[in-house]
């Protein structure tokens, strides 16, 4: 009688282990992030449980977050870019809520978007009103009208050749 070729005992998918369930062949691979793949800057995880904490009954699609966490990149970069330009044209190096309330103000789109938003504790409205109303909305808000009077500015003096010298401008 012919022997039979030997073959292995069947294992037990339940065995103990030492490393704690974890497997020790090899390395094991890192997890790539969901923002990395997309090529987004803007943490898709977070987007997601902020969508679950707010609509906690509604299922959400695995594009959902995605798509949104790329749409706020856009706003915040176009946002970014805007008040740039705005501290930039006041020759500051650092961007205040002033220079995103401005770059608001002059962009239709933006000031259209954004056009409930409340900025602080103030009850202004975050686009840029006519001047009637300002008048209006500063008296409420408690603020002042941003004017100097002529009378207080530096005279301007007259050289010799008649060119008049520029006095400094009070921003």
């Amino acid at each position: 009688m012919a022997r039979q070729p030997f073959l292995p005992l069947p294992t037990c998918k339940y065995t103990m282990s030492t490393s704690g369930g974890k497997s020790t062949s090899g390395t094991a691979k890192k997890g790539v992030r969901t923002e990395v793949k997309a090529g987004l800057t803007f943490p898709v995880g977070r987007v997601k449980r902020g969508l679950r904490k707010i609509s906690y009954k509604m299922r959400i699609g695995e594009g959902a977050p995605i798509y949104l966490a790329a749409v706020l990149e856009y706003l915040v970069a176009e946002l970014l870019e805007l008040a740039g330009n705005a501290a930039r044209d006041h020759k500051k190096a650092r961007i205040i809520p002033r220079h995103i309330h401005l770059a608001v103000g002059h962009d239709e789109e933006l000031a259209r978007l954004l056009s409930s938003v409340r900025v602080g504790l103030s009850d202004l409205p975050l686009q840029l009103p006519n001047a009637d109303s300002l008048d209006l909305a500063l008296s409420t808000a408690g603020g002042v009208m941003p004017h100097i009077h002529s009378e207080l500015l530096p005279k301007k003096k007259q050289k010799d050749k008649g060119d008049v010298e520029e006095s400094h401008d009070l921003r």
